[in-house]
């Protein structure tokens, strides 16, 4: 009689399950997939995203990282997220850094200040007509770059002597252009969020001024340029989608017949699909697309 209860108070007795109640899962401390954190060569530098696998970063983390071909430290800014990015093209994230590498880092930035301040000095000295916008002393101290801008090309074969005599190390003299230039700087453009060439655009493509016309743009240079001083890149960015809206409208300055209205075409409006006619009496009549395809 008592095995008999006993085996019954074991049968009724609750199972426990596999997990615990109202706790959840818990999340592993590492990602088990590649991830992209953003991280910066220098505290004023534009930051690059770079994959990670197999660590646990945060913000102010010290890594180091795999860059076109060579090793440099690097300062983690951002957490890391997964985005829908081609990481074979990402440089990659090796691990953290040792305290030996991060000294190593600070070392070379006291470096970069003490060589661009002899470097300004010999060009004001020697009147070379140019200006400094980085220098860069590679993690290994195989060399150090100076990029500058100038308005056209600049002999600094001395300089470079004097350079070399000074630091001793090899020298590379880099001259880029002012989008470049305004990439490597940084800046808040007129829109209010940070330029795009120190974000994620690489690749600068030409852009001209019959772009602007043909998204009725005021053609003000001060509104319609960047920081650069050149023509907005972004104006680039929705080109396609004017191009084929404004494909079924009139072209500017074609004389056309509308509702009783004849005169010719002085403007469109793409985003309210509408053209706007000039009679010979002066007068401006605006008229929707739909009413211009009922009477074509």
């Amino acid at each position: 009689m008592k095995e008999r209860e006993k085996k019954n108070r074991r049968e009724n007795r609750p199972r426990r399950s596999g997990k615990r109640e109202g706790k959840g899962r818990k999340h592993p401390k590492t990602p088990s997939k590649p991830y992209v954190v953003e991280v910066v060569l220098r505290d004023d530098f534009p930051g690059l995203h770079a994959v990670a696998e197999g660590l646990s970063l945060k913000p102010g983390d010290m890594v180091l990282l795999d860059l076109d071909e060579r090793t440099e430290v690097a300062k983690v800014v951002s957490p890391a997220v997964f985005l829908p990015l081609d990481l074979k093209s990402l440089p990659r994230i090796k691990r953290l850094a040792t305290p030996k590498e991060v000294a190593r880092y600070h070392e070379n930035i006291k470096f970069e200040e003490k060589a661009w301040g002899i470097c300004e000095q010999l060009a004001r000295e020697q009147g070379l007509e140019m200006k400094l916008v980085r220098v860069e002393r590679l993690y290994d101290r195989s060399k150090v770059i100076f990029y500058y801008t100038a308005e056209g090309r600049i002999d600094f074969r001395q300089l470079v002597k004097d350079l070399v005599r000074a630091l001793r190390t090899r020298i590379e003299m880099r001259q880029i252009g002012v989008r470049h230039e305004a990439g490597m700087v940084g800046g808040i453009g007129c829109c209010g969020r940070e330029i795009c060439c120190a974000t994620f655009l690489k690749k600068f493509d030409p852009v001209s001024i019959k772009i602007a016309k043909e998204q009725s743009l005021p053609l003000d240079p001060v509104k319609i340029s960047g920081l650069c001083g050149r023509l907005l890149c972004c104006l680039l960015f929705e080109h396609n989608v004017y191009s084929e809206l404004s494909a079924s409208l009139p072209k500017i300055g074609k004389k056309i017949s509308l509702t009783g209205h004849e005169g010719r075409v002085v403007r469109y409006n793409i985003f309210r699909h509408s053209v706007t006619i000039e009679t010979p009496q002066g007068q401006e009549v605006e008229v929707s697309m739909e009413e211009f395809r009922k009477e074509k």
